[in-house]
């Protein structure tokens, strides 16, 4: 636990409340090793809980009305929570959308004040928003003496986002958050809700490449590729592109547009490499490893469209250096952050080497760092 941060935050909570917090709850954000685009056909993804997350100090209020200060943006949000309303409010729309879907679960909820700070870049696909959604409901259970299990706390998040929020997404980033485990990497079936711990090899490091430039999923091409896979998992008379292999699609090419042929293309051969991909940190073997994350790239790039130039850019600057077994990009795409996977010791050089590149091309430097793998959401008193 960081002090120095929490310390911080207390100052700013006695600052907008007075007296000192009682409690506090944070929750991690994410990488994804591979399988990306996959959870919402029920595939198999393979996210690690990171060393940046959202943090809340908070304390129970006697009556139903929640106030929070946002540090990250100078803004506080109060509301009751026994008059929810939706509002076109930023980042107070994960607390609405929260507080509703857990009423809308049947947990009796209480009012708390708090603050909240953050230190996982927005909007760079590392989930920020499922990370706050899910302090947020850890900070509702603890101040509501209310228990929840991580996966349902995850499809609790998961289900604001998707009816509060608008935004079609699966089940990878909430449930990370609540369940991940250091040095681990979570190999969850999106269909079953199943989830193992995979071991990370000790000399796999992971560095995260940020090109500094967004998206908005409400506003991007996002929900209409959820739509495209819809439209192809119907044609193809299935429930999910899960239950599809590329045999089944071949069959049926000459029903599909190349278009959703493509996307289809991307979603059954990813799940392919994430199995293959669990197999290669068993034994260890980082070049394989790379290959594949190469491979999720391309597909990403090619098939699913959903990279961009710059993610293009630093995903080929980061293969040109030595050291680096693989990159592509991380997240819904369209802008955002690249993983790139090193071996130990190397990743001074190469961000220093990727940064300069960087630079030179598009005339800003990448905010380029190391993320270590983290455990998942808690909440306990101070």
């Amino acid at each position: 636990m960081n002090e120095r941060r929490i310390d911080q935050i207390r100052a700013v909570y006695y600052q907008q409340f007075g007296g000192e917090p009682a409690s506090f709850a944070v929750a991690p954000g994410r990488i994804n090793l591979i399988g990306e685009h996959t959870d919402y056909s029920e595939g198999f993804v393979l996210p690690v809980a990171i060393d940046r997350d959202v943090m809340i100090l908070f304390s129970p209020r006697p009556d139903d009305r929640v106030l929070i200060y946002s540090i990250d943006f100078d803004d506080r949000y109060q509301t009751q929570l026994t008059k929810l309303e939706r509002q076109d409010h930023t980042w107070a729309k994960y607390v609405q959308g929260v507080a509703w879907a857990l009423s809308e679960n049947g947990y009796p909820l209480k009012g708390w004040q708090g603050v909240i700070s953050g230190n996982i870049p927005i909007g760079a696909g590392l989930s920020s928003s499922a990370a706050l959604q899910i302090a947020i409901g850890k900070t509702f259970c603890l101040a509501s003496n209310v228990s929840i299990d991580p996966t349902t706390l995850a499809l609790i998040a998961q289900k604001a986002e998707i009816a509060w929020v608008g935004v079609n997404v699966g089940i990878m980033d909430q449930l990370i958050s609540a369940a991940g485990k250091a040095d681990c990497a979570v190999l969850l079936d999106c269909k079953t809700l199943d989830y193992e711990y995979i071991p990370i090899p000790e000399a796999a490091s992971f560095v995260v490449l940020d090109t500094l430039t967004r998206r908005e999923l409400t506003n991007s091409e996002y929900n209409t590729r959820h739509e495209e896979i819809q439209k192809v998992t119907a044609i193809l008379g299935l429930h999910s592109l899960r239950e599809a292999s590329a045999s089944h699609l071949a069959r049926c090419q000459e029903r599909i547009s190349t278009k959703l042929m493509k996307r289809a293309k991307h979603v059954i051969n990813e799940n392919n490499r994430v199995i293959q991909f669990v197999d290669a940190m068993h034994s260890k073997d980082l070049i394989l490893m790379g290959s594949l994350i190469n491979e999720s790239h391309a597909s990403l790039r090619d098939d699913y469209e959903v990279s961009s130039d710059a993610l293009n850019l630093i995903v080929d600057l980061a293969n040109n250096q030595p050291g680096c077994f693989g990159a592509r990009m991380m997240g819904a795409g369209f802008g955002g952050c690249a993983l790139a996977l090193l071996g130990k010791s190397e990743e001074a050089d190469f961000i220093h080497a990727v940064s300069v590149a960087y630079r030179e091309e598009m005339g800003v430097e990448p905010n380029a760092f190391i993320v270590k793998s983290a455990h998942g959401a808690r909440a306990q008193t101070l």
